[in-house]
């Protein structure tokens, strides 16, 4: 039920900004697709934490399985706990230092474990039996790319980044760049969607000015007719996509049936 209000409160607030009906009936449709894509974006960053239980190589296992969460694509920090440290005054312990190894990516979920990648930290000790995986619990910064239009129609979609980055608020889960910055960011040719897609290296130093975990890329595609939103959520961290969807976009009649879904039918 929390995510089903969750993916009206995005529908609302992506359809909310006003605009001329004609200039923006294609911008509305894609964010309108893109909350039907909301509710599998969030499992993907459940908050979750488990232990290393094997290791093969740049291989490891993780005591954590789909009852749990665990679903293939995660991406895990593992990290490996240090000494406590306490108030100085009162002596109460508050918390114990932590010394991150590297990342996993989950390509494997079985009954009772996940098999992942393990993707090293420069400089870093290799992870052992009994560290630590997790996906935190606080908001992820992320920043939405500009929309890369393949279609072989000129549309007007300037307003989706827009769109999209409100919906990623309303979520509550992700902290977005202004789309603004990330426009500037883009228009300074310094980068471009396509190497944010294809080239981890670029999609990792491109983050770093932004200070983000993540990049949110929509792209509209045409095949056999059909006009398609595919959304790729790629890691900042390692420049490996771990979240890809693509749906058809909403037609119109589709599109005024979700706009307002608490209103009485006309006919009421």
């Amino acid at each position: 039920m929390t995510r089903r209000l969750a993916a009206l409160a995005l529908v609302a607030v992506l359809l909310a900004v006003p605009v001329s009906p004609a200039a923006a009936a294609l911008a509305d449709r894609v964010g309108a697709t893109f909350a039907l894509m909301s509710d599998d974006l969030l499992k993907i960053f459940e908050p979750i934490e488990g232990l290393v239980v094997a290791i093969d190589g740049d291989e490891i296992f993780l005591d954590l399985h789909a009852g749990q969460g665990a679903q293939v694509g995660q991406e895990y920090t593992i990290f490996r706990k240090g000494e406590t440290f306490a108030h100085p005054l009162t002596g109460r312990v508050l918390g114990r230092y932590e010394d991150v190894l590297g990342y996993a990516q989950v390509r494997r979920v079985h009954e009772r474990f996940s098999t992942a990648v393990f993707l090293p930290r420069e400089d870093a000790p290799p992870p052992r039996v009994g560290d630590g995986a997790r996906i935190t619990r606080a908001r992820l910064r992320v920043a939405v790319t500009p929309m890369l239009d393949l279609t072989t129609q000129d549309h007007d979609l300037r307003r989706v980044p827009f769109m999209l980055a409100a919906g990623l608020r309303e979520t509550k889960r992700f902290q977005v760049v202004d789309p603004l910055a990330v426009v500037d960011a883009f228009a300074s040719g310094s980068v471009r969607v396509e190497e944010v897609l294809a080239r981890p290296d670029r999609a990792v130093r491109a983050a770093r000015n932004l200070d983000v975990v993540g990049w949110v890329v929509p792209i509209l595609i045409e095949r056999r007719g059909v006009t398609y939103l595919d959304v790729t959520y790629v890691s900042a961290v390692t420049g490996a996509a771990i979240f890809s969807r693509r749906l058809p976009v909403v037609p119109s009649s589709e599109l005024e049936e979700q706009r307002f879904p608490w209103e009485p039918r006309p006919e009421d």
